[in-house]
């Protein structure tokens, strides 16, 4: 296939051929499991799924929404799936939708951030791994699914209060290498926890870093994060086989749905570079709003539940209202330098130019 430096390097169309052979080889390989063990009467029974991740790969790809966060609230809240098995469908799907969807973002040479990209791979690992071994056995499902709720809730009145401001946004703040190894570090490690819990996670993170803390243009954040998600998912099912955990009923309906989403993640990839953002971030808020009120309808609403519902949306509050704070100052700071500068040009054009005062 070639190294990626190759790649890079490639005029635009010519590259478009790693995608096509992506999914050729994914087609290939489905064809072969499917028809050659005789699995075709059971994967077209999970023609409901396939419905549903028609919508998500195409949120996949348009947005900082992973196409678990549809899959989701529909298998748990729809389908009464536990949410352990929810995830486990969630990571296997990206692993599908989000890597085409990269793939296809990598061939049309889409700009991203591709530092805070590696050392948030590198600290979703981490993450991933720690995550699945000592926090996921220990939460009850009902907390699984809050989690899920409060998190996207935040991000979504995050959105609408702020989404003029974002979508003005063009650009991204130079980067240093120490800020993007720590920052990106710390993201990863958050995000891959998350993503062991709930199967989405540090892409909403890290769109959220960009965007806040950066002041990243949203076409460049949202293909930066759906990158970290695929290869996130990757790591996630790669866990899961190891642990041998994936259920059978899993195996069918990423079956049923993976050739949809091979083509969704790319089409709303492709969307997103042409539509305009606004349009993408109110879509991405009344999904939010609506999973959240569906979440907290479908559960018993006990004290604990809400307590939790109530701490967890503070602290996102708080988290996202530091971000933005702290992305503001750099630019303020230089907008008053550069008016100090101004102001001091001026004077000094008056002191050049002012006639001396004979004696």
């Amino acid at each position: 296939m070639g190294t990626f430096a190759e790649i890079a390097t490639e005029p635009r169309q010519a590259k478009m051929k790693y995608w096509y052979l992506f999914i050729a080889t994914v087609l290939v390989i489905w064809a072969s499991l499917v028809l050659g063990l005789g699995l075709l009467s059971g994967v077209t029974r999970q023609w409901p799924i396939s419905v549903v991740m028609i919508l998500g790969s195409f949120i996949a790809g348009s947005t900082p929404m992973g196409g678990g966060s549809v899959s989701f609230p529909f298998l748990v809240l729809w389908l009464h799936i536990p949410p352990d098995t929810a995830r486990t469908f969630g990571l296997c799907i990206q692993s599908l939708g989000m890597v085409s969807a990269m793939v296809f973002i990598l061939c049309r040479r889409v700009r991203i951030q591709g530092r805070m990209l590696l050392w948030t791979i590198a600290g979703a690992a981490a993450g991933m791994a720690f995550g699945t071994a000592a926090i996921t056995p220990r939460i009850a499902p009902n907390f699984v699914k809050l989690l899920f709720a409060c998190m996207w809730m935040s991000f979504g009145l995050l959105t609408i209060i702020r989404s003029r401001e974002f979508c003005s946004l063009t650009g991204i703040r130079n980067i240093d290498k120490g800020m993007a190894r720590r920052t990106g570090l710390l993201v990863g490690i958050l995000g891959g926890i998350i993503a062991s819990i709930i199967g989405v996670g540090v892409e909403m993170i890290l769109y959220t870093v960009l965007v806040l803390l950066y002041r990243s243009d949203l076409k460049i954040a949202v293909p930066t994060a759906v990158s970290a998600m695929a290869v996130t998912a990757v790591m996630g099912v790669a866990t899961h086989l190891a642990l041998g955990d994936i259920p059978r009923d899993v195996g069918m309906k990423v079956l049923a749905a993976g050739p949809v989403v091979i083509f969704g993640a790319p089409i709303g990839a492709y969307v997103l570079s042409v539509i305009p953002r606004v349009r993408t971030l109110y879509l991405i808020s009344v999904l939010c709003v609506v999973q959240f009120v569906w979440t907290l309808y479908s559960l018993q609403r006990t004290r604990a539940e809400w307590a939790f519902v109530a701490v967890a949306m503070i602290l996102a509050g708080q988290a996202f209202y530091w971000m933005y704070r702290a992305g503001r100052r750099p630019r303020e700071s230089s907008a008053f330098e550069r008016t100090r500068q101004e102001a001091q040009s001026v004077s000094n054009s008056i002191r050049v130019t002012k006639a001396p005062t004979p004696d």
